[in-house]
């Protein structure tokens, strides 16, 4: 994209895999939207050990660090050789502390017509710190294992202000606090009076339940209508989030993005499909998606909004899809059809 006075930096990774179409779909329906970004290409994953020999090179984290704002494609983490998940270190890195899934129908027909929740994940506490062990008994180097799960004040607070302020900016009506205090009578029991706590100041603005994570398993396959923001920790939001995208017919419309004090990197929940990579057939609806969150990120609400008008009159009005979603329509087909919605 051209650079003009409104254009804003952001670093670029295009990622593993189907990434590199997806990706450049998504950034012709952005030209589309009239919006400029000088645009700070990086790598990461599988592209970035071969160019430079690390799935996370220095010279990404130095760009994210700068520009603060990140757009990715999936990207595969190296198996073996020591290599950490590359999602994980980009998390840990940044402080990204919030996971943001929304969740809605858009194709008709399926089993659920009227989801539309967010889920909003604690990203840097709970099971997922690492500390994970195991132990030898007698002969057995492996006869135990221990994880331990850390959960604060402060990370219990910040995640569930941030649910609620999401929820005010979106005129989303209530936030459901989901936890597991009747047995993890500490850390969930933490995170719980946290949460009330801070429900309380946005009482009369927002509503707010809570409930407990095998009853919400349940009610949204029930009845997943009655959710909208969905705040909890980490584990719980990692399952429950596919769950959820499970609902409306899997991780082809699911984006998500991770948001911390300092930095914000938005991205297609599926992963690099090695599969189909180069078929042109790759579905950009989730890479499109995360866009969309990007845009809402930055204060550009209006344009978010009509980004996801856009994909959504493509594929129901008009009928355009991808193999996945059970149509013949290639990737390049399908940002036509957006990019034509934009325009009209």
């Amino acid at each position: 994209m051209s650079k003009s006075s409104s254009s804003r930096e952001a670093t670029l990774i295009r990622g593993d895999g189907i990434g590199p179409e997806i990706t450049q779909a998504t950034l012709q329906v952005l030209e589309a939207l009239g919006m400029q970004f000088e645009w700070d290409e990086q790598f990461g994953g599988m592209a970035a050990v071969e160019k430079a020999g690390t799935p996370l090179p220095n010279a990404t984290l130095d760009s994210i660090r700068r520009t603060k704002l990140c757009l990715k494609g999936p990207l595969t983490t190296p198996v073996g050789g020591g290599y950490r998940s590359v999602n994980v270190a980009l998390r840990q890195e940044f402080d990204l502390y919030a996971n943001v899934r929304p969740t809605k129908t858009i194709v008709p027909g399926g089993r659920y017509e009227h989801v539309d929740l967010v889920i909003i994940r604690e990203n840097t506490e709970g099971l997922y710190v690492g500390l994970d062990h195991t132990f030898k008994i007698g002969g057995d180097r492996r006869a135990m294992a221990q994880a331990m799960s850390i959960v604060t004040r402060e990370g219990s607070e910040r995640i569930a202000r941030y649910a609620f302020e999401y929820a005010k900016t979106h005129g989303r009506k209530k936030v459901t606090i989901v936890h597991k205090a009747n047995i993890l009578k500490a850390t969930s029991g933490l995170f719980l009076e946290v949460a009330r706590r801070v429900a309380e100041q946005y009482a009369g603005t927002i509503a707010s339940d809570d409930k407990i994570v095998d009853n919400t398993a349940m009610q949204l396959v029930i009845k997943p209508e009655q959710f909208d923001v969905i705040v909890t920790t980490n584990l719980f939001g990692d399952i429950l989030s596919d769950e959820a995208a499970g609902l409306i017919g899997g991780l082809g419309l699911a984006p998500g993005a991770n948001i911390g004090t300092h930095a914000a990197i938005f991205e297609p929940v599926h992963g690099s499909a090695p599969d189909i990579a180069g078929k042109g057939i790759a579905n950009p609806s989730a890479q499109m998606l995360a866009a969309a969150m990007m845009l809402d990120h930055i204060g550009e609400l209006e344009a978010g909004k009509r980004l996801r008008c856009a994909i959504e009159a493509a594929i129901v009005t008009d009928k355009v899809r991808t193999p996945d979603l059970g149509g013949r329509v290639a990737t390049a087909e399908f940002a036509h059809a957006v990019v034509k919605r934009i325009r009209a």
